[in-house]
């Protein structure tokens, strides 16, 4: 009979910090617990496999240490990409895609189709379970078209809409459930017609109904920059407005600021911006003393 040799773990395997991170997390566990955080997912994060398994892998994370997260997708980079290779040339006004009646069932595909489900895939591949989700499903998102204002007033934004309302039943259906809610921001209209929302404005209303303990939106860019293009790591809601009037805050910004802005003035304690393409970007801000990113607080 061979006997098994006894193997001895070398002391300088495990590193110190390791244990340190773990512990460095447990508050910011026990104060998220059992709360809903609404996480805005866009940017390279989406295209990028790496940067998309590791955020699938973080919703996992987060689900299974209690904390209830809800994710609304955009979709930008695939449906300009898409309707390109259908001769559709893409549109732009104050940061907003105009999307015409031939388009817009084009984008609804892309996005509830194959994004949504692209997302749901990731996260069920790293052991999670997911939902996909329309705003049209349930009736969850309604929507009304968007009317320009100032220098953008005689704008058509045709089927480009923002949010009426949203039902927050479809949602908390899910409640206590294993399932982590995947929103692709598609709402109906009153009269009838399918429009296509800025997720932003979608992700900051849903955080707003859900009454979020934390709503993160994950950007190509380290957060919000001041004049000298440097990180502000702290800012609130009249300061923001300030640099929106200056021209710091300009373009495809604007809805992102302007979802945050929603989120403070309706009760959520604080938005973070933070850079998608860091991996782990949503556990560093979550669970460590420094976070990342750009806070924005009510005042």
């Amino acid at each position: 009979m061979t006997k098994e040799k006894v193997t001895y773990r070398d002391n300088n395997d495990v590193k110190p910090t390791t244990a340190e991170v773990l512990i460095e997390a447990l508050p910011y566990i026990q104060q998220l617990s059992n709360k809903v955080i609404v996480v805005k997912f866009g940017g390279n994060a989406m295209t990028d496999d790496t940067l998309r398994n590791n955020f699938a892998r973080d919703m996992v994370l987060l689900k299974q240490v209690g904390l209830h997260p809800v994710i609304v997708h955009g979709g930008g980079p695939q449906i300009t990409s898409y309707l390109k290779k259908l001769g559709i040339e893409s549109e732009f006004a104050n940061g907003l895609r105009i999307t015409d009646p031939e388009s817009v069932h084009i984008i609804e595909m892309v996005l509830g189709g194959l994004v949504n489900k692209d997302i749901v895939n990731s996260i069920t591949s790293h052991g999670g379970k997911a939902v996909g989700l329309s705003g049209k499903d349930g009736g969850l998102i309604r929507a009304k078209k968007v009317i320009g204002e100032g220098e953008f007033k005689n704008i058509d934004f045709k089927n480009t809409g923002t949010v009426q309302s949203i039902d927050p039943e479809v949602v908390s259906l899910l409640d206590g459930s294993p399932f982590i809610p995947v929103i692709a921001p598609i709402g109906i209209g009153d009269d009838g017609k399918t429009y296509n929302i800025n997720a932003d404005l979608v992700a900051g209303k849903m955080a707003h109904i859900l009454e979020a303990g934390k709503y993160l939106i994950l950007t190509n860019t380290s957060g919000i920059l001041d004049e000298k293009n440097n990180l502000i790591k702290s800012i609130n809601a009249d300061q923001v407005r300030t640099l929106i009037q200056k021209g710091v805050i300009s373009k495809g910004m604007l809805p992102k600021i302007e979802s945050a802005l929603e989120a403070v003035s309706s009760g959520v304690e604080h938005v973070q911006m933070i850079d998608g393409t860091i991996n782990h970007a949503v556990l560093l801000e979550l669970f460590t003393d420094s976070g990342i990113g750009t806070m924005i607080r009510r005042s």
